[in-house]
Protein backbone atom coordinates (compact mmCIF):
# COMPACT_ATOMS: atom_id res chain seq x y z
CA UNK A 1 0.00 0.00 0.00
CA UNK A 2 1.51 3.88 -1.05
CA UNK A 3 1.60 6.36 1.71
CA UNK A 4 -0.93 8.15 -0.67
CA UNK A 5 -3.55 5.24 0.25
CA UNK A 6 -2.79 5.06 3.35
CA UNK A 7 -3.37 8.17 3.97
CA UNK A 8 -6.81 8.42 2.44
CA UNK A 9 -7.61 5.59 4.82
CA UNK A 10 -6.63 7.13 7.46
CA UNK A 11 -8.48 10.49 6.75
CA UNK A 12 -11.83 8.08 5.88
CA UNK A 13 -11.37 6.87 9.42
CA UNK A 14 -10.90 10.07 11.07
CA UNK A 15 -15.06 11.00 9.26
CA UNK A 16 -17.60 12.43 11.80
CA UNK A 17 -19.27 9.51 11.89
CA UNK A 18 -16.25 8.10 14.58
CA UNK A 19 -17.30 10.96 16.59
CA UNK A 20 -21.51 10.63 16.78
CA UNK A 21 -22.71 7.37 17.08
CA UNK A 22 -25.91 6.21 14.67
CA UNK A 23 -29.05 8.10 16.81
CA UNK A 24 -31.13 5.12 19.28
CA UNK A 25 -34.79 6.19 19.39
CA UNK A 26 -37.05 4.31 21.68
CA UNK A 27 -40.40 5.43 23.20
CA UNK A 28 -39.52 8.99 21.71
CA UNK A 29 -36.40 9.78 23.21
CA UNK A 30 -33.55 10.11 20.44
CA UNK A 31 -29.97 9.15 21.86
CA UNK A 32 -26.49 10.38 19.48
CA UNK A 33 -23.96 8.74 21.42
CA UNK A 34 -20.98 10.97 21.19
CA UNK A 35 -16.76 9.96 21.58
CA UNK A 36 -13.79 11.63 22.07
CA UNK A 37 -11.26 10.64 18.68
CA UNK A 38 -7.71 10.74 19.13
CA UNK A 39 -5.35 10.32 15.83
CA UNK A 40 -2.13 11.15 14.53
CA UNK A 41 0.37 9.48 11.70
CA UNK A 42 3.52 9.86 10.49
CA UNK A 43 5.47 9.88 6.82
CA UNK A 44 8.36 9.13 5.18
CA UNK A 45 10.68 10.16 2.10
CA UNK A 46 12.65 8.54 -0.57
CA UNK A 47 16.19 8.69 -1.79
CA UNK A 48 18.22 8.27 -5.15
CA UNK A 49 20.73 5.81 -4.80
CA UNK A 50 24.47 6.51 -4.55
CA UNK A 51 27.61 5.59 -7.26
CA UNK A 52 24.33 3.69 -9.54
CA UNK A 53 23.06 2.25 -6.71
CA UNK A 54 18.97 1.66 -6.93
CA UNK A 55 17.45 4.45 -4.61
CA UNK A 56 13.90 4.04 -2.74
CA UNK A 57 11.67 4.30 0.19
CA UNK A 58 8.63 4.79 1.08
CA UNK A 59 6.81 4.64 4.97
CA UNK A 60 4.38 5.63 6.94
CA UNK A 61 2.01 5.05 10.04
CA UNK A 62 -1.45 6.05 11.60
CA UNK A 63 -3.23 5.37 15.14
CA UNK A 64 -6.40 6.65 16.48
CA UNK A 65 -7.84 6.16 19.73
CA UNK A 66 -11.70 6.83 21.14
CA UNK A 67 -13.19 6.70 24.28
CA UNK A 68 -16.53 7.32 25.06
CA UNK A 69 -17.84 11.30 25.97
CA UNK A 70 -21.23 11.31 26.99
CA UNK A 71 -24.71 11.24 25.20
CA UNK A 72 -27.02 14.10 23.68
CA UNK A 73 -30.68 12.71 24.98
CA UNK A 74 -33.16 14.39 22.55
CA UNK A 75 -36.78 14.53 24.41
CA UNK A 76 -39.64 16.27 24.01
CA UNK A 77 -38.23 18.96 21.35
CA UNK A 78 -35.28 19.47 24.47
CA UNK A 79 -31.87 18.85 23.79
CA UNK A 80 -29.56 17.40 26.73
CA UNK A 81 -25.90 16.54 27.25
CA UNK A 82 -25.15 13.23 29.59
CA UNK A 83 -21.70 13.12 29.82
CA UNK A 84 -20.28 9.62 30.54
CA UNK A 85 -18.62 8.26 33.98
CA UNK A 86 -15.10 7.37 33.79
CA UNK A 87 -14.43 5.26 36.81
CA UNK A 88 -11.10 4.94 35.98
CA UNK A 89 -10.46 8.89 36.17
CA UNK A 90 -12.57 8.97 39.53
CA UNK A 91 -10.42 6.27 40.96
CA UNK A 92 -7.06 7.52 39.51
CA UNK A 93 -8.20 10.93 41.12
CA UNK A 94 -8.76 9.35 44.19
CA UNK A 95 -5.11 7.58 44.64
CA UNK A 96 -3.37 10.29 43.54
CA UNK A 97 -4.94 12.80 46.57
CA UNK A 98 -4.23 10.12 49.12
CA UNK A 99 -1.05 10.16 47.91
CA UNK A 100 -0.45 13.84 47.80
CA UNK A 101 -1.71 14.05 51.36
CA UNK A 102 0.40 11.31 52.41
CA UNK A 103 3.67 13.04 51.06
CA UNK A 104 2.11 16.15 52.68
CA UNK A 105 1.05 14.44 56.63
CA UNK A 106 4.41 13.19 57.20
CA UNK A 107 6.71 16.07 57.02
CA UNK A 108 4.38 17.95 59.17
CA UNK A 109 3.64 15.01 61.66
CA UNK A 110 7.60 14.69 62.32
CA UNK A 111 7.94 18.63 62.50
CA UNK A 112 4.92 18.43 65.44
CA UNK A 113 6.43 15.46 67.36
CA UNK A 114 10.16 17.29 67.14
CA UNK A 115 8.13 20.38 68.45
CA UNK A 116 6.73 17.92 71.38
CA UNK A 117 9.52 16.72 72.35
CA UNK A 118 11.73 20.14 73.05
Amino acid sequence: MSMFDMLKQASNVMAVRQVFGEPIERDGVTIIPVARVIGGGGGGAGSSGNDGEQGNGEGGGFGMAAAPAGVYVIQNGQVRWEPALDVNRIVLGGQMLVLALLLIARPLIQAWLNRRAA
